[in-house]
């Protein structure tokens, strides 16, 4: 549905509670606004059921244009709940349109991912688990339910969080990132250290380190990691510095392990 904006608070920050509202910000003496303007209204009516298109002239609401930081147009902004929450400039082609917005709108899953990333700053880590195994039950492509069940499993089940890096691998740099510390991670629990490494200084330490690791006693594989770099760095071709960033990157900035061994960490590494 397409509408000429009567009113903006109720048009568009009060619409929006109740579905997203898209408001085209335009001219008629503008060009590009006069391209974009039928493919956001061919769109509208294809998507009807999903949200609304609002149409502000620019020239007739100053104020408004100005509160929002248009600055060039045609500038284009969804609000849900009241609040932008994404946005482009200049005439975009149908099917870039149509990307951005799969990528924008609110659907039911990136509501649940929501919900989940809260559960996880909160500590819920259970809660957390079991709305990530309901997203992927539905959407097993969705990168970002699996980059975070990667990392609750990179521990107890190396396995499955392998696979489920894979398909984090396709979401933000945040995801690949956590895909790469499990590999490493899932890569050096799976290996028979005592057969594979010589009795060189450190070696000892540092398979204590990753059984540690096995155990969930992150504290103490910490300590040992940080051990094995004052003694030898190099054991297992640098495995205690690959093993420790993996590790610190799994935990995460805020997890305590993280905060108490880091900067020990970092000063052995230089």
């Amino acid at each position: 549905m397409t509408t000429d904006v009567q009113n903006f608070r109720e048009d568009v920050i009060e619409a929006s509670a109740r579905r997203p509202v898209l408001v085209d910000f335009w001219a008629p003496w503008c060009g590009p606004c006069r391209s974009l303007g039928p493919v956001l209204e061919k769109l509208a009516a294809e998507q009807s059921d999903r949200w609304t298109l609002v149409k502000v002239n620019t020239d007739e609401y100053p104020d408004e244009s100005r509160q929002y930081g248009v600055r060039g147009i045609p500038a284009v902004k969804l609000f849900v709940d009241g609040t932008v929450v994404d946005e482009f400039t200049g005439a975009l082609p149908e099917y870039a349109v149509r990307q951005w917005l799969d990528k924008a709108l609110p659907t039911e899953q990136k509501k649940k991912l929501s919900v989940a990333e809260s559960l996880l700053e909160s500590g819920d880590v259970e809660q957390a688990q079991t709305v990530l195994e309901d997203i992927l039950r539905s959407e097993p492509t969705n990168a970002a339910a699996a980059g975070h069940l990667a990392r609750l499993t990179a521990f107890d089940d190396p396995g499955r969080a392998v696979n489920l890096a894979q398909t984090a691998r396709t979401g933000e740099p945040r995801f690949v990132q956590i895909a790469d510390a499990v590999d490493v991670v899932a890569s050096i629990l799976a290996r028979d250290l005592d057969e594979e490494l010589n009795g060189e200084a450190g070696v000892e330490e540092y398979i204590a380190a990753v059984g540690d690791l096995k155990g969930g006693d992150f504290d103490g594989a910490l300590n040992r990691i940080i051990n094995v770099l004052q003694t030898n760095r190099y054991v297992d071709d640098d495995g205690a510095r690959k093993l420790g960033v993996a590790v610190f990157t799994l935990l995460g900035d805020d997890h305590p392990v993280t905060r108490a061994h880091r900067r020990m960490f970092d000063m052995w590494l230089y």
